[in-house]
């Protein structure tokens, strides 16, 4: 193992890193509603649990409102119960075969928290990439105690990791002021 492949298992892993916090981002509400809210709503079907997604066609019908079409016509109630028994705080109603989940409005106090919620998941991801700048960084120092890299290469690679973990801490930085402007703007 090289240097270099320190520094690019360290990239891949902090990538993963910041991947994750944009899902995990995703599933924090805002004012507007977005289908993938309902990711984490699972749907009994046929005796196994399946993501809302692969039972039903998910869609934005206006500015608060997620249209949620089963793709079989008995699945309409089992789907608005577990919607209604998430954690999401959402109350569907069923049309037809349409079930209407309107998002209520956020109070204020609702906004503080989610902004609180969004903070900490930024941090506990840089704390992630500061374990992982760590970690490439004792590798790269085993390289060099076991003669398979140089003084110059641990100095160089200590360098480039520290510029790739400033890189990725920016990153999160940009995506939980985005989300905290999307939570505040509503």
């Amino acid at each position: 193992m090289s240097t270099e492949d320190v520094r690019k298992t360290a990239e891949h892993k902090m990538l993963q890193s910041v991947e994750s916090l944009k899902n995990g981002l995703m599933k924090v509400r805002t004012g507007r509603p977005n289908p993938a809210l309902l990711d984490t709503v699972h749907v009994e079907y046929y005796g196994s649990m399946l993501p809302l997604s692969q039972v039903a066609n998910l869609t934005l019908l206006d500015a608060r409102t997620i249209g949620v079409a089963p793709w079989e016509k008995g699945m309409g109630a089992k789907i608005e119960k577990a919607i209604r028994e998430s954690d999401l705080g959402l109350n569907p109603s069923s049309q037809g075969d349409l079930i209407r989940v309107p998002m209520p409005p956020m109070t204020e106090e609702r906004r503080k928290e989610l902004t609180k919620v969004v903070r900490g998941d930024g941090e506990a991801a840089k704390i992630a990439i500061r374990n992982l700048r760590r970690d490439a960084n004792e590798a790269v120092k085993k390289l060099v105690k076991e003669k398979l890299a140089s003084e110059d290469d641990d100095r160089r690679s200590q360098e480039d990791i520290q510029k790739l973990t400033d890189r990725m801490i920016a990153e999160v930085d940009r995506l939980v002021a985005s989300k905290e402007q999307d939570i505040l703007a509503v």
